[in-house]
């Protein structure tokens, strides 16, 4: 799990995604903090359901893990199309599947081979973690010294080929000194925040204080965070972005507050074909996700429950785009389009 830190990045140790040569090695989130179980996936049916039963996830993570199964069925001569239509179901709402597994159909229809796929995959994985890198030291710039931060569900190594979108940012900032406090979210009902990221933190020796996702605004009033950085899994042309549930009531909170609110997400995440954020196909999960936890019930029988897993801040609650591409303030359509539209660079 833990590799050299050969670019010299500090606090950053974890690789949840691991290609085997003939399969896909995943780390069980499901199974986090208390226990550090590996699965290990042949064919792309089974990464399907990987990535449907949460065994990976995060937006990147999730377009990485597609693209090597698209790998897996090529070995095993699979039918390609309907691997391809297995794995783009497996979740609807992150772009960053569909834009991988279109990478890949594109590869496919150039003739490419297993080897050739392969790395494909491979070059798709390595630009995700510069990209991080990349993200990493730009969010961080913007951030003055003797800072606080506040985030949201996990965006670090495990949702990503590793360093992480939002995390990356804080780490790079940890590391520069500019971060001084970071505060997590729980990020119910999967508790991303309170079983991954702070475990993820508390591994590479940030220091980070766990909240109530219903403590955040209260936690805003108290001057300790200048900053919500959050990831993304869809950014619509407009600039509306959604992220896990829970994301929009922090934005709300931070601009009541006169906290700054940073998105920081790869350029695959953007997708100008969705006009805005009521486009963005909002996935739900079963609603018995939130009627108990680790398989143990905790609500009275016969209670009924609605479980969508993310929601769509509008794009006028966002202070700061941070991709690979650069920084955008105020991201709106033009300012999309200015960087991420026919003809830019």
């Amino acid at each position: 799990m833990t590799e050299p830190q050969a670019s010299g990045t500090t606090h950053d140790s974890l690789r949840a995604v691991q290609w085997q040569g003939d399969r896909l090695h995943l780390l069980d989130q499901r199974r986090l903090p208390l226990e550090e179980a590996w699965i290990d996936c042949r064919e792309a049916g089974e990464v399907a359901k990987a990535i449907h039963d949460l065994v990976v996830r995060g937006a990147p993570a999730i377009g990485i893990a597609a693209a090597w199964g698209v790998v897996l069925a090529a070995q095993r001569d699979d039918d390609l199309e309907r691997a391809m239509a297995t794995l783009r179901a497996a979740r609807p709402t992150a772009v960053n599947l569909m834009w991988a597994l279109d990478r890949m159909r594109a590869c496919i229809h150039a003739g490419a081979d297993a080897a050739t796929l392969t790395r494909e995959a491979q070059a798709i994985q390595d630009e995700d973690l510069a990209a991080n890198r990349a993200m990493g030291a730009l969010g961080a710039a913007l951030i003055q010294p003797d800072s606080g931060v506040l985030t949201h569900c996990n965006t670090g190594s495990l949702a990503t080929s590793g360093f992480g979108t939002a995390l990356g940012v804080i780490r790079a900032g940890f590391a520069s000194g500019g971060i001084a406090r970071v505060y997590a979210d729980e990020t119910r009902p999967w508790l991303q925040g309170a079983r991954l990221t702070v475990w993820e933190l508390q591994r590479d020796k940030i220091p980070v204080t766990l909240i109530a996702d219903s403590a955040a605004s209260h936690l805003m009033s108290s001057g300790k965070v200048q900053w919500v950085i959050v990831g993304a899994d869809r950014i619509a042309a407009n600039g509306d972005t959604a992220n896990k549930i829970g994301t929009y009531q922090l934005a709300i909170a931070a601009r009541h507050h006169g906290v700054k609110f940073m998105v920081v997400a790869p350029s695959t995440t953007v997708d100008l074909a969705t006009p805005s954020g009521e486009a963005i196909d909002i996935e739900l999960r079963d609603p018995t996700e939130l009627l108990g936890y680790a398989g143990r019930r905790t609500v009275a029988e016969g209670v009924q429950a609605w479980n969508p897993v993310f929601d769509v801040t509008p794009h006028e609650l966002i202070d700061v785009l941070v991709t690979e591409r650069g920084v955008i303030t105020q991201p709106d359509g033009a300012a999309l389009r200015a960087v991420f539209g026919p003809g830019a660079h």
